[in-house]
């Protein structure tokens, strides 16, 4: 199956640097450019595009209320967005994966690792290494006023025990394999709990999860993590 990508960027020289490196992988295709955030919302929409590579600074609408429209829209659940920017802060991790994106890139990132992204975040993977998670839960969910109401206690209460556990695993960083492994089950089930606990949760993906793992104080930040 070809994975549709929408690129948004205000600087046409980026865009068209983008779109030669993914219409260079045989299951890819770009399908349309955008220039400013309410461009990529439209786009999203009509070009039914499966991964946006969103720049978070655009004129008008930046690229992280674009993601959290195209978050928000019922009609776009299955548009995945994977932000890109030169701005490689801390907060702009936290502020894009609250936004709903399903990754963080910068834009120096190595072309073969960006393709891997895409391919990465259109399977409903999160693009979030262990060091990453710990960096942004150190660094903004540990603070009291950053904690939202998705990830609360309550919430995680529609969980049963092994779906808090799979979560909770998810959230330090294991992949399904490595889950399956350390709890003696399948790749295949700890994915459908995976994918149950987001629903649970509504939340739209891995990212999102492990979000709110910490934030419902599911998974706490210890020693080796601060």
């Amino acid at each position: 199956m070809t994975i549709r990508v929408l690129i948004a960027d205000d600087q046409a020289l980026i865009r068209a640097g983008f779109r030669v490196l993914v219409d260079g992988a045989d299951d890819l295709v770009v399908v349309a450019e955008a220039s400013d955030g309410a461009q990529a919302v439209a786009l999203a929409k009509s070009e039914r595009a499966d991964v946006v590579l969103m720049d978070i600074r655009m004129p008008g609408l930046d690229g992280l209320e674009a993601t959290r429209r195209i978050s928000a829209d019922d009609d776009l659940a299955g548009v995945k967005v994977l932000v890109l920017t030169t701005f490689e802060l801390d907060e702009y991790v936290y502020l894009a994966l609250r936004a709903g994106a399903s990754g963080f890139l910068g834009k120096s990132v190595d072309p073969e690792d960006l393709l891997d992204a895409i391919r990465l975040v259109a399977a409903g993977e999160a693009l979030l290494s262990p060091a990453a998670t710990r960096s942004l839960i150190v660094t903004f969910l540990a603070q009291p006023s950053r904690v939202a109401t998705a990830g609360s206690p309550a919430q995680l209460e529609r969980l049963t025990e092994r779906e808090r556990e799979i979560v909770a695993l998810v959230a330090r960083g294991l992949t399904n394999d490595e889950i399956a492994e350390r709890l003696f089950i399948s790749p295949m089930t700890v994915k459908t709990h995976v994918n149950r606990s987001m629903t649970k949760l509504d939340l739209r993906d891995r990212a999102q999860l492990v979000v709110a793992a910490y934030q419902s104080g599911l998974v706490r930040i210890g020693p080796t993590e601060g």
